[in-house]
């Protein structure tokens, strides 16, 4: 029986929104934050609630019981180290564990939603593999309440990561993700499509600059084109050796290389002697800034960290093999479909290349053309059809 509403909420015409994420990278956690502060500024009359699943479920993880680490922390621990080859192999491991222990997954949320109070007026997730439990639980106990999953990746993994066979809404930021969603069943009328991914408003915003004062500030030549090397929160170790090879290639360039948290490779790459111009950042929250005083892009083939280049007009260089998760490899079609940049087997192999192709004027300023093309309002759009749903 759903809880009595709070009489404040009920005048205001206030509705409570449940948006659950977890801390598995950290896209999950930032697009929930994104459509808060959407939300807040638009100042719409609701009530936006944070519900981490992984603590939820903290008490049933087979994956802490057999080796201390919760499932997350051993999924941020496989792309801090790169153990990411067989991922594929992984997932599918993962999903078995998870349909193992599904009726528990079901009686957890069933009980969260029964204590919940006020019971939220919609549920919105911003996570994969747990759409089935989360379905099961909200129409068990708030059989009136809408389930909607937001995709933050820009394609499915099926079966059982993002999408299921179940009457629900979807969100999908990309065409591919919503064909997927129509063949699997879902109605048209229940599945939409927003122009990009959930990115941070503050990429929205201007972001004064004088490249040729900020970037001579910063050690470089206010003259040479500039990559910006960034491969997420954690860095990666190929960033070293992309800086070895691009300054031993003699190309006319200079590089902005941020290492997130990850402090060794830091140290490394500040231990390195180079020729060309190198700047490098540890964990920053000026990423917009740095991505102003740049000419195109190199990392990881993530959704936020392609969309993020794209939004500030950077073209991407990107890898795409064995060790990319399954779930991004669709970024790398999705990156050449475009034409907003380059996708490579190995950047040990083939970054020179694509970084001359970079440097070339007539071609970077193709990639430069397509990518202003790219107009990406996904987390103003999303707030409108979350709305819509609502009001149905």
């Amino acid at each position: 029986m759903r809880s009595q509403a709070n009489p404040m909420q009920e005048s205001k015409g206030m509705k409570t929104i449940e948006l659950v994420f977890f801390d598995a990278g950290g896209g999950h956690r930032s697009a929930a934050n994104a459509l808060c502060e959407v939300a807040k500024r638009e100042q719409r009359p609701w009530d936006m609630r944070m519900m981490n699943l992984q603590e939820l479920l903290d008490e049933m993880d087979i994956f802490r019981k057999l080796t201390g680490l919760r499932l997350e922390d051993l999924y941020n621990l496989m792309l801090r180290k790169g153990w990411t080859l067989g991922s594929p192999t992984m997932v599918a491991a993962m999903h078995g564990v998870i349909h193992l222990l599904h009726p528990q997954q079901v009686k957890l949320l069933c009980r969260y939603w029964r204590e919940r109070s006020p019971q939220p007026d919609m549920v919105v997730s911003v996570i994969p593999n747990f759409n089935r439990a989360l379905f099961a639980s909200v129409a068990t106990e708030m059989p009136k309440v809408p389930l909607v999953t937001i995709l933050t990746d820009m394609a499915d993994y099926p079966p059982h990561f993002w999408i299921e066979k179940q009457p629900q809404y979807l969100i999908c930021g990309t065409e591919h993700a919503r064909q997927q969603a129509l063949r699997l069943g879902h109605a048209p009328d229940r599945v939409f499509r927003t122009s990009g991914m959930i990115l941070n408003p503050r990429f929205y915003e201007p972001v004064e600059v004088d490249r040729d004062r900020d970037r001579a500030a910063l050690g470089l030549d206010p003259d040479l084109p500039v990559a910006l090397m960034m491969f997420g929160g954690e860095g990666s170790p190929a960033m070293l050796r992309i800086a070895r090879d691009l300054d031993a290639s003699g190309m006319k360039m200079q590089l902005i290389a941020i290492c997130g948290k990850n402090k060794k490779l830091e140290a490394a790459l500040r231990a390195l002697k180079t020729r060309m111009p190198v700047h490098i950042e540890g964990f920053t929250k000026e990423v917009q800034r740095f991505m102003r005083l740049s000419d195109f892009f190199i990392g990881k083939p993530g959704p936020g960290s392609i969309s993020e280049a794209v939004a500030m007009g950077l073209p991407v260089i990107i890898e795409r093999n064995n060790w990319t998760l399954p779930q991004e490899r669709y970024n790398a079609d999705w990156t050449e479909e475009q034409g907003v940049g380059i996708a490579l087997r190995s950047f040990r192999k083939e970054i020179k290349g694509a970084v001359a192709k970079m440097l070339d004027p007539q071609q970077h300023s193709q990639f430069a053309n397509r990518v202003k093309q790219q107009n990406n309002r996904a987390v103003f759009e999303i707030p409108k059809i979350l709305e819509q749903i609502l009001q149905r």
